[in-house]
């Protein structure tokens, strides 16, 4: 296990680029772990040191962790740090081979129906933002609120519904 400091992370944002800052942050550092070059069990820096390190808001930093956190790349443990989580690795060969068949599947009937690789991605991922959604809804306390952000159908995109 690694700890990254902040002085040692590279991140060069695309000033000419139309996504946001924290999401370019997240793809860099979803790159990183996706290709290796952050192994389970690595702490990146802490919120505070990055966002200073890289001249930008801490809120900027602290969106890409929670998003990063949201779709498995990494496991916040309080009072200790962001780690990069290990739920690829600790799959066995025979299950990362059976979930690689699957994708390869699921790719194949898609790319029949007519839907190019970044089509399918795009309606990956608004399927699974949905069942996320789902499944927040069932676990609403009463009286909360759930924030959901949609295409831009109401007056700033943003529909907010209480339990």
């Amino acid at each position: 296990m690694a700890i990254i400091s902040a002085d040692e992370f590279t991140f060069q944002p695309d000033p000419d680029s139309t996504s946001p800052l924290w999401l370019q942050l997240r793809r860099h550092l979803a790159y990183l772990i996706s290709a290796g070059r952050l192994k389970p069990g690595d702490q990146l820096p802490k919120i505070r040191e990055l966002a200073v390190a890289l001249s930008i808001n801490f809120n900027t930093v602290n969106k890409s962790y929670l998003s990063l956190a949201s779709d498995g790349y990494v496991k916040s443990v309080r009072g200790k740090g962001v780690f990069v989580s290990d739920a690829l690795s600790s799959a066995g060969n025979e299950e990362r081979e059976e979930v690689t068949a699957l994708l390869r599947d699921c790719l194949q009937a898609c790319k029949a129906c007519g839907l190019s690789y970044d089509d399918t991605l795009n309606q990956m991922k608004r399927y699974v933002q949905k069942l996320k959604m789902d499944e927040a809804r069932a676990r609403m306390v009463p009286g909360t609120n759930i924030i959901e952000f949609v295409a831009a159908d109401g007056p700033d995109g943003i529909q907010e519904k209480e339990a």
